[in-house]
């Protein structure tokens, strides 16, 4: 119809031999468009099969609901036998791809922002604000994530870290009695926030400590929430916490930029930000990368120790493994009367293991959306521009294909493992430029809390059951009775 317009017009204006020049011209240009048009529609025909659900909510209900079971990823699993690993499904308000697929996963993480955007839930990306490491792109977001990543694996910080964890843990060990129930999600929680918060910002335990913690849970609770700021609702007093840590931190902030010394003096993260351009690291920007960075110290590091514990607890071998290899690592160094360094820890190979195997089993992270800036085709799947990318680790983690009897706790299967034969098979940390910075940290921190543990006690679980959504916990917190050994 808009071919036939266009001609009729044409021939009001121009002579007969000008008009099948105009004719051929046309059509030349028509024909063309049509096979770039059936091209582009054979192109989109290779977007994964999948369904996109419900007007509106799609499968977010499904996926929420199976998210709240033992099972997360069963939502998956059903998919993943209809379409394969990679599919189409219409979640949290977002038309998106979800792949299981290792290789998929692998190159989303390592793509930068000429094709992958970080992709949030908005309540989410409210708290984090535009500031945020895990928001911005490009060159301030390497810098930011390579300022941070360096400090927080410098072998400065690992030492502080262990001898404040030793002191820490110590002190609150000697307060256990024997037959005494102990909540080590609490426990692990307590302890881990004091120490991660002082390698950030400078902090000691006190009431600014006990302040600052108050105002984070309430902060935290309201990362997956209705994305409503009215007054009284879940994120508009998780808003008002941040301010309120906010005006903490850069109290902080700017007593340390009175008493500037350099970089080689720096005892926390602030310290090694401030002495960068203060131009793009404003105090804003680094207040809210601290309280970001405070996240692991409520969450991923005592869930990863709680979950490790409740692992052992049901595998006495491994339990009774660790043990032994604890056992004589505090045997020699008593006999040398030497303290333990942070080196001592990271060369437990068995207890290394059991970390391993809780993040495989536990993904504390089950996955991460990313969304697409332009068209892109991955292993002959093609992603449209504006869709996300849901690259869910949980089921890649368990996949019988990668790893024999995935539900089974087995930290003997990372012995003398080829980590580069399972392409993007373990991905608990994330990868890329977006690698979670502190990850080192954790398996420390972990490796030194099980290593206090189980030298000074037995004990005997409680029934317990994990929560996988909207965050990994144990539900009763997981209560163990302890005894003291002799």
């Amino acid at each position: 119809m808009l071919l036939l317009m266009m001609m009729t017009m044409m021939m009001m204006w121009v002579g007969i031999g000008e008009l099948v020049i105009t004719i051929v011209v046309v059509f030349i240009l028509s024909k063309s468009y049509l096979k770039l048009k059936r091209r582009r529609e054979s192109r989109r025909g290779r977007v994964p099969q999948g369904t996109l659900g419900w007007p509106l909510v799609g499968e977010t209900l499904e996926f929420v609901s199976c998210a709240y079971s033992p099972r997360p990823e069963s939502f998956m699993e059903k998919r993943r036998l209809l379409y394969g690993k990679v599919f189409k499904s219409h979640i949290f308000g977002s038309a998106t791809i979800v792949s299981t697929d290792p290789e998929i996963n692998r190159f989303v993480l390592h793509s930068d922002a000429k094709a992958f955007v970080p992709c949030y839930p908005k309540s989410l990306t409210e708290l984090m604000g535009k500031s945020s490491i895990l928001s911005i792109n490009g060159n301030l977001q390497r810098r930011v994530h390579g300022l941070i990543g360096a400090f927080l694996k410098s072998p400065q910080l690992k030492g502080q870290i262990t001898a404040d964890l030793h002191r820490y843990v110590e002190a609150a060990m000697d307060g256990w009695k024997d037959d005494q129930l102990i909540y080590i999600q609490d426990e692990a929680k307590l302890i881990v926030f004091q120490i991660l918060v002082k390698g950030l910002i400078g902090l000691e335990p006190g009431e600014e400590m006990q302040c600052l913690k108050q105002q984070f849970k309430e902060f935290i609770a309201g990362l997956m929430s209705l994305p409503i700021k009215l007054p009284g609702t879940r994120l508009y007093r998780s808003l008002k916490a941040k301010r309120r840590m906010g005006m903490l931190i850069q109290k902080i902030i700017q007593e340390k930029r009175k008493k500037q010394n350099g970089p080689d003096t720096a005892r926390d993260v602030v310290d090694v930000m401030i002495n960068e351009d203060r131009e793009q690291l404003t105090d804003d920007l680094i207040s809210d990368n601290m309280i970001d960075l405070m996240i692991p110290a409520e969450d991923s590091v005592p869930v990863l120790i709680t979950l490790a514990i409740k692992y052992l607890t049901e595998c006495p071998l491994a339990l009774n493994k660790l043990e032994e290899e604890n056992m004589q690592l505090k045997s020699s160094k008593l006999a040398l009367g030497e303290p333990l360094q942070w080196t001592d820890y990271t060369s437990l190979t068995f207890t290394q293991h059991v970390i391993t195997e809780t993040l495989r089993m536990g993904n504390i992270i089950s996955g991460i959306m990313r969304k697409a800036v332009k068209d892109i085709e991955i292993k002959g799947h093609f992603i449209p521009k504006d869709w996300c990318v849901f690259a869910y680790f949980r089921s890649v983690h368990l996949d019988d294909e990668l790893y024999e009897e995935p539900y089974q706790f087995n930290p003997w299967r990372w012995k003398d493992k080829d980590m580069s034969s399972i392409c993007g098979g373990f991905t608990p940390f994330g990868g890329g430029q977006r690698l979670c910075p502190g990850l080192d940290l954790a398996r420390l921190e972990a490796s030194i809390f099980l290593h206090h543990l189980v030298t000074t006690f037995t004990w005997v679980a409680e029934e317990d059951q994990i929560v996988n959504f909207p965050t990994v916990r144990m539900k009763g917190r997981l209560p163990i009775r302890v005894k003291r050994r002799s």
